[in-house]
């Protein structure tokens, strides 16, 4: 037998060499094929927001459209877009040669009303001549019942009469008694009586009415003649209906309006509102003062908050759907957040902390169940789960069949998998 020289030997160990690396590097990479092809996250706790989304367009909490009621000429404008004024200030006024003859006459009326108002609640002269018409009445009163009286009895008076005295005529004086009144003369007093009586009763309320301070019907007339003339004076201008800013102003000195034309538009921007409108689905997880983020497209990179302040208990139904109006207060608004923007709310409606999230990426359905994959051992394995809230991004995890810390598949195969074998195997068990 031919002996083999060393340099053949050290060519076939070589060869040798290289076939066992080359087997180990094609195991490993047929091994690892399957696996090198899923993105996988791990399992782990976190805190979960959950939300209920929605858009509006953002709105002061009171506005008011104040336009002119009579026609004329503008001569005076206080407010420039951006002022903010208090109740009852004048934005403007018409000039008064320009004023129709009603509102002109209005002033007079005025001054008249409030003297007449000032009189009934200071004045002391109605106080006085009520003290002397009662007095004055009252004894009216006594003198007629007095006559009345007297004629209920006969009438005495005293006459010289003459008597023979031992033959002599002298004269004496005699009582003498007549007749009552007649029934005629006593029904003309007792008309008399009843009259003196009525004028009593009168004065006597009159003053009782003054020296307690007044008629309060007589002081709520002449007030309300008062507040009439001061109505039709304040036609000719413009005043703020509530502390607000000035968000519109159409009007200049010089203009000629009518009733009806624009003056102002005023807001009352301290407090900003939001109107959403949410489904019958979303709108039982929304209660009173929950938190909520707001965003707009006109404002950049900047998140505002607030609070739900009112929700709705009627659905109006649109094109089939029933929606329920939610009003957002903004808590945190700024000079750029203004009435008319659109506004993206989220309604924080629940708060999970320290809790098993899974990725809502890797969540699939199958057979009507929701699964998801691990990877274990280079290999997916599809476990049924079980899901509590949710956000866009994740869920909580209510199964307790997933450890914290599994590598989850956010891509998971097409096909449903189970165990540590390829596509098709069978239909997962557990809850």
């Amino acid at each position: 037998m031919k002996k083999i020289s060393k340099k053949v030997w050290i060519v076939i160990a070589v060869i040798l060499v290289l076939a066992v690396g080359a087997f180990f590097v094609l195991r490993t990479k047929t091994q690892g094929t399957v696996g090198s092809e899923f993105e996988t996250v791990k399992i782990e706790r976190g805190n979960l927001t959950a939300m209920v989304g929605a858009t509006g367009t953002v709105r002061s909490n009171q506005n008011a459209l104040i336009s002119w009621q009579t026609s004329g000429k503008v001569g005076e404008v206080n407010v420039v877009v951006g002022d903010r004024v208090s109740e009852g200030v004048v934005l403007a006024a018409l000039e008064s040669t320009s004023l129709s003859q009603n509102i002109i006459l209005a002033q007079a009326d005025l001054v008249s009303a409030e003297k007449a108002l000032t009189d009934l609640l200071q004045s002391g002269t109605a106080e006085a001549q009520a003290r002397v018409t009662l007095r004055e009445t009252e004894e009216t009163l006594e003198t007629v019942q007095n006559y009345r009286d007297s004629l209920d009895e006969p009438y005495k008076y005293e006459k010289i009469v003459y008597t023979t005295i031992n033959g002599s005529r002298v004269p004496m004086l005699k009582t003498v008694k007549v007749d009552e009144a007649d029934d005629e003369t006593k029904e003309e007093a007792d008309q008399d009586l009843a009259l003196a009586q009525a004028k009593y009763d009168d004065a006597k309320r009159e003053w009782e009415r003054i020296a307690s301070g007044g008629n309060q019907s007589d002081i709520d007339a002449a007030q309300a003649r008062v507040d009439a003339a001061q109505a039709t004076l304040n036609l000719a201008q413009l005043t703020a209906p509530f502390e607000g800013t000035i968000t519109q102003a159409d009007i200049m000195p010089g203009d000629q309006v009518s009733a009806g034309t624009l003056g102002f538009r005023i807001d009352d921007l301290g407090s900003l509102l939001v109107d959403v409108e949410l489904s019958e689905v979303d709108i039982n997880s929304v209660s009173l003062e929950q938190a909520v983020t707001l965003s707009f497209d006109a404002i950049l990179d900047r998140e505002y908050h607030g609070k739900v302040i009112k929700v709705g208990r009627i659905g109006n139904e649109v094109q089939g759907a029933v929606n329920f109006t939610v009003t957002v207060e903004v808590t945190d608004a700024d000079e750029f957040v203004r009435p008319g923007m659109t506004a993206a709310v989220n309604i924080v409606v629940k708060e999970i902390k320290d809790t098993i999230l899974v990725p809502n990426r890797s969540v699939r359905l199958v057979d009507g169940e929701r699964v998801v994959y691990l990877l274990k051992d280079g290999f997916p394995e599809m476990v049924e789960i079980r899901l509590g809230a949710s956000d866009e991004g994740v869920s909580v995890l209510v199964s307790d069949n997933i450890a914290e810390g599994a590598d989850v598949i956010l891509n998971p195969p097409s096909e449903p998998m189970m165990g540590n074998g390829p596509p098709g195997g069978q239909r997962p068990g557990g809850n």
